[in-house]
């Protein structure tokens, strides 16, 4: 098997260094659109360097990882399924709705096979919290909270092109209460905050955000983001039922402390998503190469990774209306 890679930044380098200590991989090939960048790369894995993003495409490969910047993900993912190759692809498919919508339907049409990489359905404790909502443990589910948080911004020149913090951040918080819960979102109603550093304002962006959404059943939700906790990277869901109540990615490296006497204190709270995800991101990866060696389902397509941005689309679309917006609303 021959995997292309084709990106080699951060996410893509941590995909490269998995793919390269898988045993069922085979040999990877690594693309850049800054050349030396992959060569560099490939030098510390023993991996092979193509000379360009077209090379992976002419020198022949099985598979291709997409991990480059996110105005590239459209056109590599059609060049990929037009010549019969299956693709996995880091969020979003597209820069945006109609773009994304685009793209799908080409798959579609040609029977093409892309997975798109929301790790959280991999991490253990989301995996816990769906078994027990699903099995009925925690009863009728009537609340969920969600929150992600950064420990520091992003760099300013990023804003502009990052889609804004709910398409770019909460998105992976939407893809989880679709996937823990079973059940759709049917309405939101979101809002936000550009009050500190001047950089999102100057994008039109918003650097905390919070969101009601109503479920198909009824059970209320509340997603909650930031960009600036300086405490730590937080990614935590809280489920609570008439039986019992739950949280995911709460342990003694979340970074939040309590003010109660005797309670345990925080150890070295997670620097970052790749940490705090880097065993879901290795298992996301196990995954599409079973799927490419047709031993596995494919454990997030398309349409998921769809279901997840319009949720997103309705709240950038509620907290610039300032009122609440049916899914219904929003194309899909």
């Amino acid at each position: 098997m021959r995997i292309g890679l084709i990106g080699t930044g951060r996410i893509g380098s941590f995909h490269a260094a998995a793919l390269n200590r898988h045993r069922e991989a085979g040999a990877l090939l690594l693309a850049d659109a800054e050349p030396a960048r992959a060569s560099a790369l490939a030098d510390r894995l023993g991996a092979t360097a193509a000379p360009s993003v077209d090379a992976i495409f002419t020198w022949g490969v099985d598979a291709v990882v997409i991990s480059c910047t996110t105005t590239g993900h459209a056109e590599l993912i059609g060049r990929a399924v037009r010549m019969g190759l299956p693709v996995f692809c880091e969020k979003p498919i597209a820069a945006d709705l109609d773009g994304t919508l685009a793209v799908l339907r080409e798959v579609e049409a040609l029977g093409g096979v892309l997975q798109v990489g929301f790790m959280r359905r991999f991490d253990a404790g989301y995996r816990v919290a769906r078994e027990l909502v699903r099995s009925g443990a925690l009863g009728r589910l009537h609340t969920v909270r969600t929150m992600t948080a950064d420990p520091a911004p992003p760099p300013a020149a990023y804003l502009p092109t990052s889609g804004g913090l709910y398409r770019d951040c909460l998105v992976h918080d939407f893809d989880m209460v679709r996937w823990v819960t079973g059940h759709e979102v049917s309405e939101v109603y979101a809002t936000g905050s550009d009050a500190g550093p001047p950089a999102f304002r100057a994008a039109g962006d918003i650097d905390t955000a919070a969101a009601v959404l109503v479920l198909d059943d009824k059970t209320l939700v509340t997603a909650t983001g930031s960009r600036c906790i300086g405490a730590g990277y937080d990614a935590r869901m809280e489920l609570a039922g008439e039986h019992d109540q739950v949280s995911a990615g709460l342990d003694d490296r979340t970074p939040i402390t309590s003010t109660e006497r005797g309670a345990v204190p925080v150890g070295k709270p997670w620097t970052g998503f790749l940490e705090r995800f880097a065993p879901a991101y290795e298992a996301e990866l196990d995954a599409f190469v079973r799927l490419i060696r047709g031993e596995g389902p494919n454990p997030c397509d398309g349409r998921e990774a769809l279901h997840a941005l319009r949720v997103a689309e309705a709240c950038e679309l509620s907290r610039r209306s300032r009122r609440p917006v049916a899914l219904a609303e929003v194309p899909c």
